[in-house]
């Protein structure tokens, strides 16, 4: 017995960035397009965009000042251009992190500041924004996720706000957007999307139909993901990607994530500018020797997928070939800082394989990473 509900429309394929003025027109018509600070607008992506809605009829303002791994501050800095303009719909264009502080912004405004939703799920609200998601990376998943992970500084907490009213209303994936990002970000991405669907095979939550998504997700990166990192990216590669990363997303939305995730969103108390998938990286090792007794024979056929002798040896030779092969030390984490990163876990552990103490297994996989 299982429920599944996925509100966002999905829209995909290769040139559907065409259509993002139409869609947003459905929504309002002065769009909020929240991005990164430079990627989009220095590959003609924000003009595009900008211009696609102008010819539907949708005012657009760009708020290009969102960081990898956004900051509370750039969610209302975005919010004040919000409520300057009445705009009302919001465009989350680039990474996990534009469309997470897009979301955030969209239920940002019904608030006098983002900080204090950090770690919150929030109850609907009749003043919250509309949101089209366009990722122009195959990996975060979160067009169609209800959650937006935002670090807080005043209490130096990276976490989730999450509810309802943070699924996108429309998420618009057009592989041909990830041509131009370069292999680390790629690769950060794609190990992203790989967690995704190993988690969602063996979450606690997981069901026939999240397990059937990761199959197809695994199969397809494992595929494709190599060459998209090194720059050999043809249509099939970027489309193959693409969808592995949708289908995860679709996982995330509906059965959620394991340890690693909880653990990697913990870190930015320490070491805030480690990329997410470098972080799950750096943490899956540990974590699937502490996982793999609880779910033995899921990791086992996980690792058929992978066509490796067992789930350690395949996860090793994606890191490999992605080039994530770092230790928590590589990454500025030291022994001394594993209570403050316990301390800050947020969100659902109960969701992981493993049995026991959630404490005692988080700090023993952080220090064997």
């Amino acid at each position: 017995m299982f429920e599944l509900r996925i509100p966002t429309t999905i829209v995909f394929g290769a040139g559907r960035l065409a259509d993002v003025g139409k869609l947003t027109r459905h929504h309002g018509r002065h769009a909020l397009v929240v991005t990164g600070r430079a990627a989009m607008r220095r590959h003609g992506v924000t003009d595009r965009v900008t211009g696609l809605l102008r010819d539907a009829g949708v005012r657009a303002t760009v708020f290009a000042g969102v960081r990898p791994n956004p900051h509370a501050e750039e969610v209302d800095a975005a919010v004040a251009l919000v409520r300057r303009h009445a705009c009302d719909v919001v465009v989350g264009l680039g990474g996990g992190s534009a469309i997470d502080a897009a979301k955030a912004v969209a239920v940002g405004v019904n608030h006098a500041a983002s900080g204090p939703l950090v770690g919150r799920t929030l109850d609907p609200e009749p003043g919250s924004l509309p949101v089209v998601a366009v990722p122009t990376t195959a990996g975060s998943g979160s067009e169609i996720s209800r959650g937006a992970i935002v670090t807080d500084t005043a209490r130096n907490l990276r976490a989730g706000i999450r509810g309802e009213d943070l699924y996108p209303a429309v998420a618009v994936i057009d592989p041909d957007l990830v041509a131009t990002v370069p292999g680390r970000t790629v690769a950060d991405a794609g190990f992203d999307a790989m967690a995704h669907a190993i988690e969602g095979y063996v979450a606690r939550s997981a069901n026939p139909v999240s397990q059937v998504l990761a199959e197809r997700a695994i199969l397809l990166l494992a595929e494709h993901l190599p060459a998209l990192s090194a720059g050999r990216s043809d249509r099939a590669v970027r489309e193959g990607c693409c969808l592995a990363a949708l289908l995860g997303g679709v996982n995330v939305a509906t059965v959620g994530t394991c340890l690693p995730h909880r653990l990697q969103h913990a870190m930015a108390s320490v070491a805030p500018d480690v990329s997410h998938g470098r972080g799950l990286a750096a943490l899956y090792p540990a974590w699937l020797r502490h996982a793999e007794p609880f779910a033995t024979g899921r990791f086992r056929r996980l690792a058929g997928l992978l066509s490796a002798p067992d789930v350690h040896h395949g996860v090793a030779e994606i890191r490999r070939v992605l080039g994530l092969t770092e230790r928590l030390r590589d990454l500025a984490v030291t022994p001394g800082d594993i209570p403050a990163v316990v301390d800050a876990v947020r969100g659902n552990v109960d969701n992981d394989p493993i049995e026991g103490d959630a404490a005692e297994v988080i700090r023993g996989i952080l220090t064997e990473s």
